[in-house]
């Protein structure tokens, strides 16, 4: 059995002066069920990484899709390598901002002029600014995950701190559903300013839905914003808008963008762009050259090589094999997938006896046993091989049986060797 004495003696340690021990949400005690789980990683390599306690595992999670070549990607290594030797940040911009910005707009369908930040919300942010400024209006559709500044956070459940005024501007509408965001525009005439969405996440869009929200946002007036910052440069070299053969006026990347070295960019049309003239969006590090660096090696090994197709073809191994384990263990009331190949999701369903978040608690601790990290998605990079895929098959097939015998017995508690997982805040 896994000792993870070291990572529990640092969360300890880290509880003490870092609220949740982490700086991310998601990475935090939150969601790692307590004495059956690792807490700090120490190193990682191709897909593969180690915590404080020497454990190795095959890590599905890919700091939440931020990896999308591997970790330690050597030609992103020593692109990153090679221009520390000469800096990592200066008193002017250098070449290597315009030469990111050049690929990103060879590359992705919307891109004519870009802007960068470091995270995720900077881009969603920056898109939500400038849409407000080219549009004069205020009110802002928003249907998935966008970060957590307040125009975005304020509109879910993990609102404290965000003042009621900016709370009321924020709407939510469904996922493939655009009659719920023809709702809003109907409730709202002419008041608002972008329509913001995550093109797909747990569930592909029906055929026409990123139309419809197209054709919905200009018959009103909105900049329509795709937050790319999962599917950017993992659905396809120019993202979900490629995939899909939908073009926004805006559009969001970060994590994969430069294989998880911290760069996120706003692009789009230019005469909205254009607006970043006036638009205060500016950041020290905005320019910095490491992040730039290992962005500019991750695109071109991006166009080099066929990244994003391996990346299908093993999700859809995954996928397929999932649905096959699942069926061989009866296991189809509780289990399903659902999502893309590139980034799909295991989904746990509660039963008459056990919720899902016991359900959850189980199979995160069976299968982190077993040397695989995941907590229920399959973020793949292009370090993900047929000996991963293997041995995650071979560990779904120990631990859906367990899963199957737990539920089926009702002994499911008995099984677990920690508390169970509480429910948390969902962000889709």
């Amino acid at each position: 059995m896994r000792k993870y004495t070291q990572s529990e003696a640092m969360l300890a340690r880290a509880e003490r002066t870092i609220p949740l021990g982490s700086q991310t949400f998601s990475k935090s005690r939150t969601q790692y069920p307590l004495g059956v789980s690792p807490y700090f990683i120490t190193k990682g390599k191709g897909a593969r990484v180690w915590d404080v306690d020497g454990n190795e595992y095959i890590d599905f999670i890919s700091s939440l899709c931020a990896i999308t070549l591997g970790y330690n990607d050597p030609d992103v290594t020593e692109a990153v390598r090679a221009q520390i030797e000469d800096g990592v940040i200066f008193s002017l911009p250098h070449p290597v901002e315009a030469e990111v910005a050049e690929l990103i707009v060879e590359m992705v369908p919307c891109a004519e002029k870009v802007r960068f930040g470091k995270n995720g919300s900077d881009a969603t942010s920056g898109a939500i600014r400038i849409a407000r400024a080219f549009t004069g209006r205020d009110r802002v559709a928003v249907c998935g995950y966008h970060g957590w500044q307040d125009w975005y956070i304020g509109s879910t459940l993990r609102n404290l701190g965000v003042p009621q005024a900016t709370r009321d501007l924020t709407h939510s509408f469904a996922f493939n559903d655009a009659e719920s965001l023809q709702q809003l525009m109907k409730a709202h005439p002419g008041e608002f300013a972008a329509v913001i969405l995550e093109p797909m996440n747990v569930t592909p869009p029906t055929a026409d839905f990123l139309h419809q929200v197209q054709d919905i946002a200009r018959a009103n007036g909105a900049v329509l914003v795709f937050d790319e910052t999962i599917t950017g440069f993992r659905f396809a070299n120019g993202g979900a808008q490629e995939y899909f053969g939908v073009t926004p006026d805006l559009a969001t990347f970060g994590k994969g963008l430069a294989n998880g070295y911290p760069v996120s960019a706003l692009a789009g049309r230019a005469d909205i762009m254009k607006l970043m003239e006036e638009v205060f969006f500016s950041f020290t590090f905005g320019g910095e050259t490491l992040s730039l660096a290992a962005a500019k090696a991750t695109m071109e090994k991006l166009k080099r090589e066929p990244v994003a197709a391996t990346l299908r073809t093993q999700g859809g191994k995954i996928i397929d094999g999932t649905r096959d384990l699942i069926a061989r263990h009866g296991l189809g009331d509780v289990l399903s997938v659902s999502g893309d190949p590139t980034w799909s999701f295991l989904n746990m369903k509660e039963t008459a006896r056990y919720s899902m978040w016991e359900i959850k608690t189980l199979f995160m601790q069976e299968v982190m046993a077993r040397g695989i990290l995941a907590y229920g998605t399959h973020n793949l990079s292009y370090a993900h091989g047929d000996a991963e895929i293997a041995a995650l098959f071979d560990t779904y097939d120990q631990v859906f049986a367990i899963m199957a015998d737990a539920i089926a017995n009702g002994n499911l508690g008995e099984k677990l060797r920690c508390a169970p997982l509480q429910p948390l805040f969902k962000v889709r």
